[in-house]
């Protein structure tokens, strides 16, 4: 009986700790928002650190994922990439287009398009996300079919991605096709977005209790008023990979590198100009690898450089250097090819490098061609036609003063001290002088040869 007893007791523990692990499991780990920004250009690095950010808001169980956005465009296998991982999020994910007066331009409507939630702050615009050229590491000019085949795809994308979010395909497509781009309340007049909102927290209330429809289908709602709002911060890593893919900054250190490597061949064994120079190529290379590079434009700044040698060389008063400016700033312009103009070099830039850059290389490779041509001034050979004073008495050898320093000499004739001489020859470490002013005798002429 007090066996009985005791199985029913531990069957009901058993049976309360389960309950209480279904309950405690059913409630979500974390009531949090995970918040990222993206305030640049859509490219790779944008795309790792939004997936990012997705996988990290579905290992913490947290409410949402709210996406920040300001942005022209960029490219489009990152827009897809990053279409990809928020149609598969298991956590939702919020679009909002923010500050007052930003923009989700070319990629950004895609993207505002494929969130579970749209929204955009009073003052935003977004569209005109027609695919002007083939955007990828291999840049190549479409035809009129080629343009259409691009045209086409990207609709097809739009049309996919908002007909599952349940939003006004027609008006979508007029984004890709016909370059429209919208206002806020057109957005939202349009049901291209759900919301317009001054802020998170104002989008949060809005939403509160309403329904929005999810990749496969399914409806859905949130209850995110009140909750924590957490930034999501790139790595280090991220961030500095987020520089580089800046064309001004690929450019500017492409430059730096072609100069630092210019130092080292003219002083081998610096060491440190050639570290410089092949790290700083090296992240350029990273770099231009996932821009759209026009590789031609590496021939017109190598040509600059080649210009630069040249004018050290034939001295033509700066005309080959300011022709190999000319080069450098037209190779800086056209090294990036992008409709956006925030994915190219800047004219500003293009200059602020190529002037300074031409002047420095163009007045090192004078000051090295100089040093090429000039005699050997120093060392024992350097002694040769110096002035000495004889410190001991030379019959015919003794001391002589020259350069500041103490040799021995030896003279055609006695000399006493304090005499003037010219240093005539250096023999080893002995010095063969004569009297300054003296005649230096006649060399001996070659032996005929029959």
């Amino acid at each position: 009986m007090h066996s009985s007893s005791t199985i029913k007791s531990y069957s009901k523990l058993r049976l309360i700790i389960s309950i209480a692990a279904v309950i405690f499991f059913s409630f979500p780990a974390s009531a949090e928002i995970l918040k990222v920004v993206i305030n640049d250009t859509i490219q790779p690095i944008s795309a790792e650190y939004i997936a990012r950010a997705i996988e990290e808001a579905h290992r913490r169980n947290a409410q949402a994922v709210l996406i920040e956005m300001n942005t022209p465009g960029g490219l489009v296998s990152s827009t897809r990439e990053i279409i990809e991982k928020i149609s598969a999020s298991s956590v939702p994910v919020i679009v909002y287009v923010t500050p007052t007066g930003g923009h989700a331009g070319s990629a950004g409507i895609f993207i505002l398009e494929s969130a579970d939630i749209a929204a955009m702050a009073p003052g935003t615009a977004a569209g005109a996300a027609h695919p002007v050229t083939l955007i990828g590491p291999v840049q190549v000019k479409p035809d009129e079919e080629m343009n259409r085949k691009i045209e086409n795809d990207a609709a097809a994308l739009m049309r996919s991605v908002a007909s599952k979010r349940g939003r006004n395909i027609e008006s979508a497509e007029s984004a890709v096709r016909e370059s429209k781009s919208f206002t806020e309340q057109e957005a939202l007049a349009g049901h291209l977005i759900d919301y317009v909102a001054s802020s998170p927290e104002d989008l949060f209330r809005q939403m509160q209790g309403k329904k929005f429809k999810r990749f496969n289908g399914e409806s859905a709602s949130l209850d995110l008023t009140g909750q924590p709002l957490v930034p999501f911060d790139m790595t280090l890593k991220e961030t500095i990979l987020d520089t580089l893919m800046d064309p001004n900054i690929a450019f500017l250190l492409l430059a730096i590198g072609a100069l630092a490597l210019y130092v080292e061949f003219n002083h081998p064994g610096a060491v440190i100009p050639g570290t410089v120079g092949v790290v700083f190529i090296l992240l350029a290379a990273f770099a231009l690898n996932f821009l759209p590079t026009r590789f031609a434009a590496l021939g017109l700044i190598l040509g600059a450089f080649a210009l630069f040698a040249a004018e050290a060389k034939f001295a033509t008063h700066g005309v080959l250097t300011i022709g190999g400016i000319a080069l450098l700033t037209l190779g800086g312009l056209l090294l990036v090819d992008s409709p956006i103009p925030e994915m190219r070099v800047h004219l500003l830039t293009a200059l602020a490098v190529s002037i300074p850059l031409g002047l420095i290389t163009a007045f090192l490779m004078t000051i090295a061609l100089k040093a090429r041509r000039n005699k050997v001034v120093t060392g024992a050979q350097g002694l040769v036609g110096e002035t000495g004073v004889v410190q001991t008495a030379l019959s015919p050898q003794g001391k002589v003063f020259v350069h500041g320093e103490l040799w021995d000499a030896i003279a055609s004739s006695a000399l006493p001290a304090g005499q003037l001489v010219v240093v005539r020859k250096v023999d080893g470490f002995i010095l063969q002088v004569d009297p300054l002013g003296a005649t230096p005798p006649p060399t001996s002429p070659a032996p005929a040869i029959l």
